[in-house]
């Protein structure tokens, strides 16, 4: 025996041992932190929709103006899910979920209308979204924006934009509050649907004269002050998003 402690070996790996337990209980905090309010909105979407007139104070109303909002609601629903929310590690949601007082099978039954007078486009591949170009953003005026609506289709892909609107429809000018199309539950996957709800988002120009990628949340805007109504998941917490008083 050389009479050399063993101690100091043992200690160092004790460190390591706690250095590694800190940050896998780091890593899970944040991990909490992004799934515990998609899964606290699930639960609440699940209420809404086993008695949606229990939670009528919880719904929007399409063609509502929230105060002196520059945008009219898009579609009557619960805000189920928001700008900024977080449904898995690295990913942000792009904009609004709003989901209809007919349940998740009542599929082509809630309007959905334009909230701003623009330009329609939907794109000949396109089953389930249409974008409205907005020449000049009323909140930056002189800025061209895009608002992207998507899954207004059933989980087939049969559509439910409206008639006016076929595949290839380019700058068709609509006011404020026509009708475009009803919720549907296209993910384009058949046995994977969304539920049935609206998906909407503010998207950027992309300086060319067309509109950014969508997926991308640097690519899209806060809806909150366009709509009047909190639509920022790191603001609203678990809170309800419905007009101000």
């Amino acid at each position: 025996m050389t009479g050399i402690s063993l101690r100091p070996r043992k200690t160092r790996a004790l460190g390591v041992a706690l250095l590694v337990l800190l940050a896998m209980a780091l890593a899970g905090l944040v991990l909490f932190r992004q799934v515990r309010p998609a899964s606290t909105r699930i639960m609440r979407l699940r209420a809404f929709w086993s008695d949606p007139a229990a939670h009528a104070d919880w719904t929007i109303q399409a063609g509502q103006r929230c105060g002196r909002s520059p945008f009219l609601l898009p579609t009557t629903g619960y805000i189920g899910f928001f700008w900024g929310d977080s449904f898995r590690p690295g990913h942000r949601h792009q904009g609004l979920d709003i989901f209809g007082v007919s349940g998740p099978d009542g599929l082509g039954q809630t309007p959905v209308v334009a909230v701003h007078d623009g330009y329609l486009t939907r794109l000949p591949d396109w089953r389930s979204s249409i974008i409205l170009r907005i020449p000049s953003d009323p909140l930056e005026p002189g800025r061209q924006i895009w608002v992207y609506y998507t899954h207004m289709a059933d989980a087939a892909g049969a559509s439910y934009i409206a008639a006016d609107y076929p595949p290839g429809t380019a700058e068709v000018f609509v006011p404020a509050g026509t009708l475009i199309g009803y919720q549907g539950n296209y993910s384009a996957d058949p046995d994977n649907p969304t539920g049935m709800h609206l998906h909407i988002s503010m998207v950027l120009d992309d300086g060319q004269g067309s509109f950014r990628n969508e997926l991308e949340i640097a690519n899209t805007l806060d809806p909150s002050p366009y709509f009047g109504i909190e639509g920022n998941a790191g603001r609203i917490g678990d809170g309800i998003a419905v007009c101000p008083d």
